[in-house]
Formats: structure tokens, sequence, C-alpha cells
């Protein structure tokens, strides 16, 4: 049996443990509860921007867009260069957040059957950034945003418009100039504090199918007969780069959320779990000590009849 000094420093220890996990739990709360505010906020914007341009495909009006799939033979085409947007976190203590992440984007990468040397990885967040590097693919960790470099590492500790806006802007212009034929998004979806759920999404080209509405009424019984100036095909060209500026931002916010309600529930576990050990221990401290005592008094009670 451990002597009394070492489950006594065992104790001290346990109990430094249980501060730094239980204010790691009440940061990571206050910044789940923000990341929740910013969705909530963000979600009446989104489906109304998804119903604008859902309304307006029902017209089946015909325009042109650089960002759109064209026709199916596209989706039957080989890939031949491809970038992959990963989000994950920059520190670790969130349980298996990270590890969803990478697990998903290796399976990504085995999915597409494409040599490593034609994918190019855009992390956002150390923990993917280091996984990738690792794995030998080719990373762009950085890019300049109204002439100042930033890095996405930076992204994944606050998420921002203007900086996300920017790695939008630059995914879209080089699928535009054929850098890329494809651009993928992997990322934790935020359900509920207690549930995330790793997600994989088509980002570039857009597939409109999602978009076009079932029927050509809309819920309230009116006919989608617009009247838009300049014309709807324009505004529809427009409306897409927005779109998926607004989808790579939602894609942020959502493994922001999900990083931190990750983080909560796993030191909230390790909290638990370290007031359990502390019991455990007294009870072990109390045990041995009143053996001590206990020892002792034999001693003294044996000594006084000799």
């Amino acid at each position: 049996m451990a002597s009394l000094k070492e489950i006594k420093t065992r104790i001290g220890s346990v109990q430094g443990t249980r501060k730094v996990t239980s204010a790691m739990k009440m940061v990571s709360s206050a910044k789940l509860h923000k990341a929740q505010s910013i969705i909530t906020a963000m979600v009446p914007y989104q489906q109304n921007l998804d119903k604008i341009v859902s309304n307006f495909l029902a017209g089946k009006t015909v325009f042109s867009s650089p960002y759109v799939l064209k026709d199916e033979e596209e989706t039957k085409k080989a890939l031949s260069k491809v970038a992959v947007v990963a989000f994950s976190s920059n520190s670790s203590l969130c349980g298996a957040f990270n590890y969803n992440v990478i697990k998903e984007f290796t399976s990504l990468i085995l999915d597409l059957h494409i040599d490593d040397k034609f994918v190019t990885v855009y992390p956002i967040g150390k923990k993917i950034e280091e996984a990738a590097k690792k794995m030998g693919f080719n990373c762009i960790t950085s890019i300049k945003s109204e002439g100042e470099e930033f890095t996405f590492q930076s992204l994944a500790a606050k998420p921002d418009y203007k900086k996300i806006f920017a790695l939008a802007s630059e995914l879209m212009e080089r699928y535009k100039a054929g850098e890329y034929d494809k651009v993928y998004v992997v990322y934790q979806h935020f359900k509920s504090p207690a549930v995330q759920k790793v997600e994989r999404i088509g980002y570039l080209p857009v597939d409109l199918s999602s978009y076009k509405a079932e029927e050509s009424l809309s819920p309230e019984g009116f006919f989608h007969n617009y009247i838009v100036e300049p014309s709807v095909s324009e505004v529809i060209t427009s409306l897409i780069p927005q779109v998926l500026k607004q989808k790579l931002y939602t894609c942020l916010a959502d493994s922001y959320a999900s990083e931190h309600a990750a983080r909560t529930v796993a030191m909230q576990v390790a909290t638990d779990n370290a007031e359990d050990l502390i019991q455990e221990l007294t009870i072990l401290y109390n045990k041995s000590r009143q053996q001590a005592i206990t020892a002792e008094l034999l001693d003294i009670v044996a000594g006084s009849v000799q």
C-alpha cells in the first residue's frame, strides 16, 4: 500500500488537474454560447438566401455561371486536380473532434482515387494542418486579404467574415481558372451541444439540384412571378458567389461551435472523473491513516504489557 505522503501528493495533483479542467470547461462553455449566437443570427439569413435562389430556379431561368455544375457529364469526368478545405481545432482536449475530421479527410482522399500530389489542402486549424503535412500533402496555410496576409489557424481560433470570404474568393478564382476540377469541404456540423456530426460536402462546382423547388408554388400559394431588374439570370449569376461565401462561413461557424461543444463535454467528463478519483483517494488516505494509528496503538499497548 502507498504511503500517506504519496497518497496526499496524488490527491493534491488530481485537485490541481480538476481546477484546470473545470476552468477549461467554463471557457469553452462561454465560447460555445457565443458560437451558438453566431449560428442563431446567421440561420435566418442563410435560409432566406437559399429560398431566393430556389424561387428563381423554380422558373427554369437559363443562366450561365462558371461555378455551377453544367450537366451530368461533368459528374462522370475523371478528376485530375482537387482542393480540400478541412476544419479542425488549434488545440486538443476536445474528445474525438479532431480525430473524426482527420478520419473523414483520409476517407475522402481514398475515395477520390487520385494521386496525392494532385491534391491541395487548405487546413483550417493546427491539428488538420499537422496531419495533412505528415501525410505529405501540399498545404496552403495562408493567403492575403486586403493587402494583409493571415494564417488559417487564426480562422480556427476566431471566425471572421472578411477572412473566410477572402478564402472563398480564392477558391472560386482558382476553380474558374481551371486549377481545380473540384473543391470539397470537411467539417463538423453542430447539431446540439451534445451531438456533432462530421460532414463531407462538394463545394465547387455548385449542384443546383439541391436548390430547385419541387413545385412552382410557394408555401403561401403564390406563383414566383417576380419582376426583376436587370434580369433573373443576372441576379442568379451574382447570387451564386454570395451563396458560396456564405456556405464556407457556415462551415467555419459550425466547426467552431462543434469544437467548443466537444471540449465542454470532454472537460466536464474529466472534471467528474477527477472528483470521483479524489473521493477514492481520500477514502484510501483515511484507511491508511487509520491503519497507521492502529499499528502505533498496538505497539504502545504491547510495550506497556512488557
